[in-house]
């Protein structure tokens, strides 16, 4: 198991995610109205946003000081939170000039996301949904483990709140970003 200090880099070995078809009803659905708090005091209604809106969900972002879960890395998809939020910071400026704005969105609380986002230094802000209002309201594919409930790793390309696609399973994290940035680019226009 990778040591709970080394939250940056994916341990080799992981469990690669299946496709399961949780998502297949994603593509053409209407993100339902459901304002969301931001870590940057914000509160943002994906249904609301026009042009084009990048949200990567994820299961949760490791702490420094904490081990993640039990069992954690034999989850298929669990590991990797904090290397794709890296990697979204990484190429948020391509993001942006390919007509995009970004947002990572899980169920953990705004304040423990907020200390994510700070010592991450990400330049765009993640969503709450702790109450799981909008993963219940879009069947966003989710897991359960040490008593709480998380999505699965999936990015959804949104424009003018309609889902245009959706990336799912996404494996490896690290690799996300820069995938939806080179669908972005062959399908301009947001």
């Amino acid at each position: 198991m990778t040591p709970p200090s080394d939250l940056h880099r994916l341990p080799p070995g992981l469990p690669v995610p299946e496709d399961d078809g949780a998502a297949r009803h994603l593509p053409g659905m209407r993100v339902p109205s459901v304002p969301l708090p931001a870590t940057d005091g914000t509160v943002v209604d994906l249904a609301a946003l026009h042009g084009r809106t990048v949200v990567y969900a994820y299961p949760r972002t490791g702490e420094p000081d904490r081990a993640p879960p039990d069992g954690w890395d034999a989850i298929p998809g669990a590991r990797g939170c904090t290397p794709q939020s890296c990697a979204f910071r990484d190429h948020h400026a391509d993001l942006a000039a390919a007509g995009a704005r970004v947002f990572g969105l899980s169920t953990q609380t705004t304040d423990y996301q907020r200390e994510a986002g700070d010592r991450l230094h990400l330049p765009f802000p993640l969503l709450s949904d702790a109450d799981l209002v909008l993963v219940r309201a879009m069947a966003l594919p989710t897991f359960a483990t040490s008593g709480m409930t998380l999505t699965r790793r999936l990015t959804l390309v949104v424009r003018d709140g309609v889902v245009e696609h959706v990336f799912y399973p996404v494996f490896p994290p690290d690799r996300n970003a820069a995938d939806v940035l080179a669908w972005l680019r062959h399908h301009p226009g947001g």
